[in-house]
């Protein structure tokens, strides 16, 4: 899957001219791209210095934070959209980072890597961790901390209170909406509280 698969099924599901946070938002594409093409505002929220100097770069507003640290200094519903994308899997605390995600948003947008994919568990099942395209790590180098599924979303938002707006997969540059924990490489949800 390209990242501009990626982008524009993230994209669709952020209103035009809503105000967005970006939580990891990388070298600021992503924020780039709802700026120009979704007439958006906000800014991202990123740690690694080369990646907020590549936002600087790109005219992307950014915030160099870290977000084991929350997001305090955010008001309730401060932005129309939150975004965590590929970033949920890297926070120790991603269970508060979603409830901080539903609190400072009207609507959160969340993707990560689907642990479930059919290609994970067969590499699994032959006793080894799984290396694709979308988790291109050995288990001893990942920047993933966790791993989760499109269903273990699912229970982790009711759980918690959330609503999800919209739920689907992206695979090989399509989108997915039937057997989404076995066909697709990533999870995608919209959320709210």
């Amino acid at each position: 899957m390209s990242d501009h698969t990626l982008i524009d099924a993230i994209a669709r599901l952020v209103p035009v001219g809503s105000r967005v946070l970006d939580l990891g938002c990388g070298d600021g594409t992503l924020l780039a791209h709802l700026v120009k093409q979704r007439q958006c505002t906000g800014y991202g929220v990123e740690i690694d210095d080369a990646k907020v100097h590549a936002c600087l770069q790109r005219g992307v507003n950014v915030l160099q934070l870290n977000l084991e640290d929350g997001l305090s200094m955010f008001d309730d519903k401060s932005f129309d959209v939150v975004l965590q994308i590929d970033t949920l899997q890297h926070l120790r605390n991603a269970q508060t980072m979603l409830l901080e995600t539903a609190r400072v948003g009207r609507l959160g947008v969340i993707a990560f890597p689907n642990f479930a994919h059919w290609p994970n568990r067969l590499s699994v099942l032959q006793g080894r961790m799984p290396v694709t395209k979308r988790l291109p790590y050995q288990w001893y180098d990942t920047p993933n901390i966790r791993v989760g599924t499109f269903a273990d979303f699912e229970v982790l938002a009711q759980r918690n209170g959330l609503t999800i707006q919209d739920s689907f997969g992206l695979a090989e540059g399509r989108v997915v909406r039937s057997m989404v924990n076995l066909m697709a490489s990533t999870a995608v949800f919209s959320v709210s509280l």
